[in-house]
């Protein structure tokens, strides 16, 4: 029943953001739209990011160096407007969020506050297979300190069978090592698998060891309701580029929970860190804005913010409930499918349970990898756009602000097509 048009069109009638899908640019293939499943990549680009960066350039022109009070957008206090924004979108307090920077230059900024080593705790707990950047990120803090990686980086390894972090991992770990661990740093969701996490309960377990907990979000920003604040974090960063839509190399976004407001930390500073109402007195000495603010190094990039002002606004005026009810929908149609009509050819590696996940399902071909690679070139050939990771993944993620039910009809369809060929 649910393998026909008819049922997907219907679906698509009845979704309530369904018009949304207009705001955006959707890359096109043989005279028609690609089926982009790409969104936990590279988000496709809103419609109005256009007029947004065309605005900033326009009040370049006009104003030159008063743009940086009288451009529509002014741009000295042009971070502030992104603030209740973001804020929204990550489940946080105004005071706690900024946008700067890309995700790991304020990984690494972070732990130069929150990873502070001493003779009993130098540890990092990671999961094994972590982005390679947080990888090099950890081990590059470590070897700073003057530590060895062999002895200070602690990798929770998964499941042999499923792939998947089973969810009493971190406290087996702590139970052994928690004496020695400086600072716990997981992801919202793990980009391989597309395995969520509960980010209070990781919280709770760092405050129980006596633990700093950091997390990257780089997966779960505008993917998952995130409730930053009452995890009771330590930080957070993430990108923007990904469900966040925000453009290749996007301005990235960090947190640091509202406790460590006004805490005298170490850190490396920036003038824009400073607080405003001395910064142009040009001082020597600094002294840090309160809030994730402080974290600032150098005045914003404007046509860098641009971008995520305009996704941050559909974002808000989508709702980020109505947002997630969809995600579910989406992500348990294309499952659902794939289970109907292609058990025997696919294999997900993604939790079957939709609080333990997002919007992306990573497939594995059950033939290996050779027939995966094979299968991943034909859907590109074909217009439908996901993503390989290695060594046999294939990532597609149907994001709820711009892909149809249609859209996973259509990709199963052009799987089952190789599946027959082959």
């Amino acid at each position: 029943m649910i393998f026909t048009d008819a049922h997907a069109e219907q679906m698509d009638h009845s979704d309530p953001l369904a018009s949304f899908r207009s705001r955006f640019h959707i890359p096109k293939h043989d005279g028609g739209d690609q089926i982009y499943l790409c969104g936990n990549s590279l988000g496709l680009q809103p419609k109005s990011v256009q007029a947004a960066l065309q605005q900033e350039l326009d009040d370049w022109a006009k104003y030159g160096v008063e743009g940086h009070f009288h451009a529509r957008h002014p741009w000295m206090p042009y971070h502030s407007e992104l603030r209740d924004l973001l804020a929204e979108n990550v489940g946080a307090e105004p005071v706690e969020v900024v946008a700067m920077n890309s995700l790991t230059v304020n990984l690494h900024l972070l732990m130069v506050s929150f990873y502070r080593p001493d003779s009993e705790r130098q540890a990092i707990i990671i999961e094994q297979g972590a982005f390679p950047s947080d990888r090099y990120a950890v081990e590059s803090q470590i070897r700073f300190h003057g530590l060895d990686p062999d002895t200070c980086l602690i990798e929770i390894a998964a499941d042999p069978e499923t792939g998947l972090i089973a969810e009493d991992a971190l406290a087996d770990c702590l139970r052994e090592h928690g004496h020695r661990v400086a600072l716990i740093l997981w992801p919202g969701v793990q980009y391989r698998t597309g395995q969520a996490f509960n980010l209070e309960a990781i919280a709770e377990l760092g405050r129980f060891y006596g633990c700093r907990v950091g997390f990257d979000l780089a997966h779960a920003a505008g993917n998952l309701p995130l409730q930053l604040h009452a995890s009771g974090a330590d930080f957070a960063t993430w990108c923007s580029y990904k469900y966040l839509n925000s453009g290749p190399g996007a301005i990235a976004g960090a947190f640091v929970h509202e406790r460590h407001a006004h805490a005298v930390l170490p850190r490396f500073n920036g003038w824009w860190g400073h607080r405003q109402d001395t910064r142009f007195q040009m001082g020597p000495e600094f002294k840090g804005t309160p809030g994730a603010e402080g974290w600032q190094l150098s005045n914003p990039p404007i046509f860098a913010m641009a971008p995520l002002r305009a996704s941050l606004e559909i974002f808000h005026e989508a709702g980020l409930p109505a947002l997630r009810n969809k995600s579910i929908a989406l992500t348990g149609y294309l499952e659902a499918l794939i289970r109907q009509e292609l058990d025997d050819v696919l294999r997900s590696v993604t939790p079957h349970v939709p609080a333990q996940r997002g919007c992306q399902l990573s497939l594995q071909v059950r033939a290996g990898r050779d027939a995966g690679r094979s299968l991943f070139g034909h859907l590109m050939q074909h217009g439908v756009v996901g993503d390989w990771r290695e060594p046999d993944v294939i990532r597609l993620s149907p994001t709820p602000l711009y892909n149809r039910f249609s859209d996973c009809l259509g990709a199963v369809r052009c799987i089952k097509q190789w599946a027959e060929s082959a």
